[in-house]
Formats: C-alpha cells, sequence, structure tokens
C-alpha cells in the first residue's frame, strides 16, 4: 500500500493534536499570564474546532473549484494551492478570534496576534511533525507493482 490506511491517519492525527495542544499550551498560558488549565481549555477547544472546520472548508473549496473550472482538486495549480492555504487560514482565524476575544478574555488585536503566532508556531510544528512522523511510521509498500494513476479525463 503507497497511502496511509483510515485507522493510521486516526494515529496520526491524534498524535499530531495531543503533541500540538502539549506545546503550545504552556506557551501560550505562559505568554498571556493565564493558568495552564484556562491555556490547555483555550488551546484544545480551538484545536477541535478547527479540526471540524478543516474537512468543511476543503470540501466547499473544492466543490466551488470544480463547478467553476470543471477541475478537481488533484489538478489544483500551484497558484490556486497557495490561495487555499492562505483562504484555510484566514477562515481558521475568522471563526477562532471570537472564541479567544470570549473564553480568552483578549481583545479584538490581542486575539489577532495570538492567532498569528500560533499560525505560525502550528505551520512550523507541523512541517517538522511529519518528517518525524513519517521517520517513526513510515508507509511501507506491499507490492512490487507499480500503480498508475487513474486518469479522470478520458
Amino acid at each position: 500500500m503507497t497511502l496511509r490506511t483510515f485507522k493510521e491517519r486516526i494515529i496520526q492525527t491524534g498524535s499530531f493534536e495531543v503533541i500540538g495542544i502539549a506545546i503550545v499550551s504552556p506557551t501560550y498560558a505562559y505568554l498571556v499570564g493565564a493558568s495552564m488549565v484556562h491555556g490547555f481549555a483555550l488551546i484544545t477547544l480551538l484545536s477541535i474546532v478547527v479540526l471540524i472546520w478543516s474537512p468543511i472548508f476543503n470540501t466547499l473549496f473544492d466543490l466551488i473549484e470544480r463547478n467553476c473550472t470543471c477541475r478537481l482538486a488533484c489538478e489544483r495549480p500551484h497558484q490556486l494551492r497557495l490561495v487555499h492555504a492562505v483562504m484555510h487560514e484566514v477562515t481558521a482565524v475568522l471563526i477562532t478570534c471570537p472564541l479567544l476575544m470570549l473564553i480568552g478574555g483578549h481583545t479584538l488585536k490581542t486575539a489577532l496576534l495570538v492567532n498569528l503566532g500560533l499560525t505560525i508556531t502550528y505551520s512550523v510544528y507541523t512541517y517538522f511533525f511529519h518528517i518525524v512522523y513519517d521517520r517513526i511510521r513510515p508507509v511501507r509498500k506491499t507490492c512490487d507493482t507499480v500503480v498508475e494513476p487513474i486518469s479522470l479525463m478520458s
């Protein structure tokens, strides 16, 4: 098999979230002067919200792209991938800012700064997490045959 199984994706996602929360929560609590419990609860809530939002956003983006261009996500050009990534982060900030203001007690300006810090931190963390994860739990090839990609254009 050349892709991770559903079970492996659950392990990967769960590991990513648990480690990320463990790293970010105390950092957030220290930087904003909050208790560890408050930092853990807020960062966990933000993670859950983004976990729910991501597949919704990706599905909507894919549907809009397909309807406007008759192109599938796997055929997306590099420039549109950048637009997709930026729009995902911007919408995640728009969704989480009210939570940072309401539950975190931050002003809009501080909530935006916290979100900027979280975005940068999680971007760097994501990069390194996946390098380490791929080394610890690599995808193993289970057959010697080469699988050709399915052509959706024919």
